[in-house]
């Protein structure tokens, strides 16, 4: 999505949107014409969160909208509720009025109003936002187009998006913003990274090593680093058939590193920036790597397969380890790893990991800030032990069912010990049900806490 198709041009007309909270409803009813608070009034609209009345005018025309956002000071206040909108409302142009926070009601609709397009037409026209003048709607939209083309790329099928497609979509973000691009394959790729060669070895489409830098010289030097896993079948640890269904989105780390790779440059932020994606797809043939075999890492480390559906914290580790050998500022890591994060906090929140407490906060303020959250889980270094190999410096997996979203993070922080600033997010990726702001499917979580994240460090207001 082209950051100028987002909103429309601030003066153009639209028809006013009222966003009413229940404290605002008295007043705002009392400014409605007679007509219009009669046939509010009949309908039983009340200022309830998610509420919509259809205003018309002398003539019959469509002359203004309410929209209840109830409580906003309650604990499960959505501040992206306004996301609903772009779904609800009939084709038109439309300017917001009335939100508490301009912003993040912009932000809402932006977000809400994206629908994944590639193989099916939309089925009438979409209603049209027009820009807010006390915002910086110029912001806003690069966001929200960054965030769309994350989510194109998880919502894009595995036939249609392997790793030669990743590679293609990072270059293209690239070329928008003068980035540099080099690719490591091939022989290359089997010598400088094996783990990330011996995963994706099994397929019939080449792994690769994708490595971005934009940036001045002697900036902050900040790396992103994202899993790209095109799809998953668990290698000849073969999944069950329905835990493969969603599998394309196991490259929704990639696609998140990305998104924020995206925010960054496109805000010119005064960082030196990284961005490596090792992109697979981990599959089954005579070429696939097996259980119990030893791969020698990038880092050294010798590695025992325990299971090849554990494949994201290898090829992520290969890719850390070229991270850290730079000691980069930061480094910050998105991967669809663990089921044991979801069953720990859901769909909607993603795990962070992190030794360093000043990062801890910040991530957690800048979530915050950005309707973007995660929870922070601990990095328990007894747990460890649980990845001890008889017969190499440490296994893939641990020997039992329990805290393997924090074994897998402890897995990752081997292969990146000199960088003390390192957070690892264990995203879902997906938006298993339409919410405001976030339609069903493809989404890259934690992309703009990233991006809210290396603002305040290194732009502020």
């Amino acid at each position: 999505m082209p950051d100028s198709d987002v909103f429309l041009a601030p003066g153009t007309v639209a028809i006013p949107v009222t966003l009413v909270t229940a404290a605002g409803w008295p007043e705002v009813e009392a400014g409605l014409d007679p007509a219009q608070r009669a046939f509010a009034a009949a309908t039983g609209f009340a200022p309830k969160a998610g509420r919509l009345a259809l205003l018309p005018g002398a003539e019959g025309q469509l002359a203004r909208i309410l929209f209840g956002l109830g409580e906003t000071d309650a604990p499960a206040y959505d501040r992206l509720l306004a996301g609903k909108l772009p779904g609800l409302l009939p084709p038109g142009v439309y300017r917001i009025e009335g939100a508490p926070v301009p912003a993040e009601a912009a932000l809402a609709w932006a977000l809400g109003a994206y629908a994944f397009r590639r193989y099916r037409a939309p089925a009438s026209e979409a209603a049209r936002l027009v820009a807010p003048e006390d915002v910086d709607a110029a912001e806003i939209a690069q966001i929200a187009s960054a965030v769309a083309r994350g989510r194109d790329l998880v919502n894009t099928p595995a036939n249609d998006l392997g790793p030669a497609e990743i590679e293609a979509a990072v270059r293209a973000v690239a070329e928008r913003h003068g980035a540099a691009v080099t690719v490591t394959a091939g022989e290359s790729l089997a010598a400088e990274f094996p783990l990330v060669h011996a995963v994706g070895a099994g397929a019939t489409r080449p792994p690769r090593l994708i490595d971005l830098t934009w940036g001045r010289a002697g900036a902050p030097r900040i790396t992103l680093v994202g899993k790209g896993v095109a799809f998953d079948t668990g290698g000849l640890d073969i999944k069950p058939s329905a835990a493969m269904l969603l599998m394309k989105k196991d490259m929704g780390g990639a696609a998140a590193a990305l998104a924020a790779a995206d925010m960054v440059m496109g805000a010119e932020l005064p960082i030196r920036l990284r961005l490596l994606i090792p992109a697979v797809e981990n599959s089954v043939s005579g070429d696939a790597f097996r259980p119990g075999d030893v791969v020698r890492s990038r880092a050294g480390l010798t590695v025992e397969i325990g299971n090849t559906d554990a494949e994201g914290r290898l090829i992520l580790a290969d890719a850390l380890a070229l991270a850290d050998a730079e000691g980069p500022d930061l480094i910050l890591d998105f991967a669809t790893l663990t089921g044991a994060a979801r069953v720990a906090l859901g769909p909607d929140l993603p795990a962070v990991f992190t030794e360093d407490e000043g990062l801890a906060a910040e991530i957690a303020a800048s979530g915050a800030a950005a309707i973007d959250p995660v929870w922070r889980m601990p990095l328990h270094a007894p747990y460890a032990s649980l990845l001890d190999s008889k017969i190499a410096d440490l296994n893939n997996v641990s020997g039992g069912p329990f805290a393997g979203a924090i074994t897998a993070a402890l897995f990752l922080r081997r292969f990146a010990p000199k960088t003390k600033a390192h957070a690892h997010f264990d995203l879902y990726g997906w938006n298993p049900s339409t919410k405001p702001g976030r339609p069903e499917g493809g989404e890259v979580q934690t992309a703009r806490l990233a991006y809210a994240l290396l603002k305040a460090r290194y732009a502020p207001a």
